[in-house]
């Protein structure tokens, strides 16, 4: 019979696999493949930031940006609190604390199982909180079949209302909404160069609808690594760049940075190597200042020059960053290593 050679479904007990929450499940959730198995589950695309982070008097176990948008002008935050085991009042407490403490978040509490009570209760959060918040409630099983390895399975039990129509309103919103002036400048602004970037015969193309924003960023393939053009009207400043986040930005900065002569010979220019501590991130760009983005007439002049600067960043580092390692770096003897939060 066919049916003799499927197998069945068996259920894993999640201490079988994850002895301790800080020690196993938090590390192994944290690594990019896993991320992108709950973010998948939710729609959303995470990026690791830092595990154990401090919020207020209680330390998150994982905190992620949604980088799902483009729009790099702020953050969409993501913390992520885990159980293994039934939810408890203690974590609710916790992620009100979170909530309170940021002005705009996403929050996952996962469990392996949720209190009808602690479900409801993230239900009316939901329900009431601004639109800045997002409340999921998440079980995490795993399962295997015959003497395969366990895999891995979360499934939502609350979430904010309509998520799946509201993501796609938010995607829409900026155009359905009356644009400002300023929007108005930049939308044109960028549609022209797009059609400049597109005629200059470089690695970077952009087929997207241009967005009125001051940073329009270009994946590279590899997260925590940006290309970007960016305009600044008050500072009569554009500009090119490669900008580094999230937890290694420190360590890969100082790897490139270590062929900082080889790197601006190939440019044939000078960079502005800014390291950024504060903000977790770092910046490599090249500046074109007295500029005044709004002049169309010197449009033709500003684009090709941010085309060529773009294509020359991209030329210089995409193999490079491709070949990052962050165990790489070891600080110098009077040089303290970033704080992993």
């Amino acid at each position: 019979m066919p049916g003799e050679t499927l197998g069945r479904l068996e259920k894993v007990d999640l201490r079988d696999v994850w002895t301790k929450e800080d020690s196993d499940f938090t590390p192994w959730l944290a690594r990019e493949e896993n991320l992108s198995v709950l973010a998948g589950t939710l729609g959303l695309e995470l990026e690791l930031e830092a595990e154990e982070k401090a919020v207020g008097p209680f330390r998150a176990d994982i905190l992620c940006r949604d980088i799902s948008s483009t729009d790099t002008d702020s953050i969409s935050w993501v913390l992520i609190e885990n159980q293994l085991e039934r939810t408890d009042h203690n974590h609710l407490g916790q992620l009100l604390t979170y909530a309170s403490g940021l002005e705009a978040v996403t929050i996952i509490w996962i469990a392996s199982d949720f209190r009808e009570e602690h479900r409801s209760t993230l239900d009316w959060l939901n329900r009431i909180t601004d639109t800045g918040f997002h409340f999921f409630g998440l079980e995490v099983e795993l399962w295997r079949i015959g003497d395969s390895l366990a895999a891995p399975k979360f499934n939502i039990v609350s979430k904010p209302n309509d998520w799946s129509r509201s993501v796609a309103q938010a995607a829409r919103a900026m155009d359905d909404s009356e644009p400002s002036e300023t929007h108005i400048k930049r939308q044109a602004y960028w549609t022209a160069f797009q059609t400049v970037l597109n005629e200059t015969a470089g690695p970077i193309s952009d087929n997207r609808t241009p967005k009125p924003k001051r940073r329009i960023v270009y994946r590279i393939g590899r997260g925590g690594f940006q290309f970007a053009t960016v305009i600044v009207p008050t500072r009569q400043e554009i500009r090119s760049e490669l900008y580094l986040s999230g937890r290694n930005a420190t360590a890969h900065f100082r790897l490139l940075h270590e062929q900082k002569d080889n790197i601006e010979h190939e440019c044939d220019y000078e960079l502005d190597w800014q390291e950024l501590p504060d903000a977790r991130a770092s910046r490599i760009a090249i500046s074109l200042n007295n500029v005044d983005p709004w002049n169309e007439d010197d449009w033709p002049r500003q684009h090709e020059w941010l085309a060529t600067r773009l294509n020359d960043l991209h030329r210089v580092f995409a193999h490079r960053v491709r070949a990052l390692n962050a165990d790489d770096w070891r600080p110098a003897d009077d040089e303290e290593e970033p704080p992993e939060d």
